[in-house]
């Protein structure tokens, strides 16, 4: 990683690297999600302490590159960075950093510390706190417009006071959004929302003071659009969102997955899951450079994290991956519960262009 932050960008590092930035690189770290099953993230040099959650997720296979090529690494962050003067605060459960345009904010709440109520559980509940917080904060400094927010928690598909956990989530959320008078479906943001094998509620959002573009896939239904079957509340995300920040035209996509319509495909075979998810992000894509300044967004220009259920798959979804988009396809692969059983894979994935 260079010394000079020349524009906003991400990158992604191992943890000692991430550990070991300069005082320069520091001062223009917005924020951070770190995957891995470390115990604990040391704190950086000179007393720095950026936003960043850390999520307990093995990574996979050849999961980062050095200058002498690719290495196996235990963890990797995502790093934000922004070549503007950073603020930080600390507000509630949230920490951020803002540049005056863009703001990256994590919230880490445990469930053991939340009681159930009758009409709640432990998990409904933090969820509805963080997100009521995240845009109480975000009010009160100015930042309008969510473009993406990072979801994980422990046993996703398990079963608790009367319900799957990913819908007791999503009633928590759409429960936030109503009552902070935040749209439902239509103008929401990208998401997504995955399964550790430990751990709290952790949230990463990003955000920004000018409008984003919510994308749809003509291969889906919307997910704020999904039959009551999928749980008592939709999902409250789009597929993607198409932002500008700092001169870029950024695209990023949420968690992917073989859904046509609103059914799995493919169940049991992760190969045609593989396949199906890359024909939705082309969708995805396509439909995303028909609103783009600069149409240019492709396939094989895409970052992405690649989130497993079985790590006996990771060597045939490699080999599918870079079958479509190249021997130097961008991915971390990451062992995770997807939010439905039937599913096998799950990617999101972001893209730049200049604007």
């Amino acid at each position: 990683m260079n010394t000079h932050v020349g524009s906003f960008q991400t990158h992604t590092l191992s943890l000692p690297q991430f550990e070991q930035l300069s005082q320069e690189q520091e001062n223009h770290v917005l924020g951070a999600i770190c995957y891995g099953m470390a115990a604990q993230i040391a704190p950086l040099a000179h007393g720095f302490a950026p936003p960043l959650i850390q999520v307990a997720m093995p990574v996979l296979g050849k999961a980062h590159t050095t200058p002498s090529g690719p290495a196996d690494v235990d963890s990797i962050c995502d790093v934000w960075l922004s070549p503007a003067p950073l603020e930080e605060g600390h507000r509630a459960d949230i920490r951020y950093r803002h540049d005056g345009n863009t703001l990256f904010g994590t919230i880490t709440l445990t469930e053991s510390e939340v009681t159930a109520t009758a009409g709640a559980s432990p998990l409904q509940h933090c969820t509805e706190r963080a997100y009521r917080q995240l845009f109480e904060l975000l009010d009160t400094l100015g930042y309008p417009h969510v473009y993406r927010l990072w979801n994980y928690m422990a046993d996703i598909t398990g079963h608790s006071h009367g319900l799957e956990r990913y819908r007791q989530f999503n009633l928590g959320r759409q429960d936030a959004f109503k009552a902070c008078r935040r749209d439902v479906a239509g103008n929401v943001p990208a998401a997504c929302a995955l399964g550790t094998t430990e751990g709290p509620l952790a949230i990463a959002f990003l955000a920004g003071k000018t409008l984003s573009k919510p994308i749809e896939n003509p291969r889906q239904v919307s997910a704020y659009d999904y039959p009551q079957n999928y749980g008592p509340r939709s999902p409250t995300f789009s597929r993607a969102s198409l932002a500008h920040i700092g001169g870029n035209e950024i695209l990023l996509i949420s968690g992917t997955a073989s859904i046509i319509g609103h059914r799995t495909m493919h169940p049991g075979d992760v190969q045609e899951q593989t396949r199906e998810t890359l024909r939705n992000l082309e969708a995805v894509i396509q439909a995303a450079n028909l609103q783009a300044r600069k149409p240019g967004f492709s396939l094989g220009h895409l970052c992405c994290r690649v989130y497993l259920r079985h790590l006996a798959d990771l060597a045939a979804v490699q080999a599918i991956l870079h079958e479509r988009m190249g021997a130097g396809c961008n991915a971390v692969f990451l062992q995770a519960d997807v939010c439905r059983q039937d599913l096998l894979v799950e990617i999101e994935a972001s893209a730049w262009l200049p604007a």
